[in-house]
């Protein structure tokens, strides 16, 4: 799992992502629309926040007036982490206006929809900080297709961690994978083919438990369990042996207000899916300003 730093996402990802984007947007035949504007008319627009936020998307947001036109100068006033306020101008963008035009839902699209990202994330970390200093807020792999990398980064702008970005990431051993194979046996075969890696149980029994820590796995992932359940399964773990050094996550059911409970009850991590998977857009909009 990966920290809060750096916050842009991988530069080949927003390519991608942007061209996609403006190809639905501008085929088969461009935006009409503002093809009316004549070619020679400037204007300087501004993204202005409509609601309380964190903003993330900068990248997504240069990316899309570069593809559109690379005449489009943006000059920005909050960074990706940085907190708006209802009125908070968070950058100015010049250039010819059929281009800005061109460009504006793309560019809205992106900002929104990670901005919301960032700001739920924020709202979880706050929460946690508040009931357990050392908890951390990871999000999942429940992501919008195509958009992986881009909400991760959100989350980073936001405070929260990022748990594995792939499935080669790192090993974590599910209900459904102890179909084929107990926990012990996993693990230790996991150990032997790539050591070093983090690896990582899904535990729903406190038995469960304790024979992956026994095992040798690094993190045990505490499954749909009640706040209780986890301290009883926190002091389980760190009265064996190797437990100190084993994190406990939480996973299944956290929302803002359970996840103070289950941080005040020893949990390292806590996995939250709602950070990405269902996230609300935070109100952005795009100004033409008079000048």
């Amino acid at each position: 799992m990966t920290g809060p730093g750096p916050l842009d996402p991988p530069a080949v990802a927003v390519r991608r992502a942007v061209a996609g984007a403006l190809a639905e947007d501008l085929l088969p035949l461009g935006d009409l629309t503002a093809s009316l504007v004549p070619p020679g008319v400037e204007r300087t627009l501004a993204v202005v926040a409509r609601q309380s936020g964190v903003i993330a998307g900068q990248a997504c947001a240069l990316e899309t007036f570069a593809q559109v036109d690379a005449a489009i100068e943006v000059s920005w006033h909050i960074a990706d982490g940085g907190v708006v306020q209802p009125g908070t101008v968070v950058a100015e963008v010049d250039g010819p206006l059929h281009s800005l035009l061109t460009a504006e839902r793309t560019v809205l699209n992106f900002l929104c929809h990670l901005s919301g990202v960032a700001t739920i994330t924020r709202r979880f970390v706050e929460a946690v900080t508040a009931s357990n200093p050392a908890t951390r807020v990871l999000d999942t792999r429940k992501t919008l297709p195509g958009l992986r990398a881009l909400q991760k980064a959100a989350v980073r702008a936001g405070g929260g961690w990022n748990h594995r970005g792939s499935l080669s990431d790192a090993v974590l051993v599910k209900d459904n994978h102890l179909g084929g194979l107990g926990i012990a046996e996993a693990v230790a075969l996991a150990r032997r083919r790539w050591p070093g890696r983090m690896i990582e149980v899904e535990c729903d029994r406190p038995e469960q438990v304790v024979t992956a820590v026994d095992a040798g796995a690094t993190v045990i992932m505490l499954d749909n369990m009640r706040p209780d359940q986890v301290a009883s399964c926190v002091s389980l773990v760190r009265a064996r042996p190797p437990g100190s050094t084993v994190l406990l996550e939480v996973s299944g059911g956290v929302d803002l207000l359970s996840a103070p409970a289950y941080a005040a009850a020893g949990a390292d991590l806590l996995s939250v899916g709602a950070l990405t998977h269902s996230v609300e857009a935070l109100d952005l909009g795009l100004d033409l300003l008079e000048r």
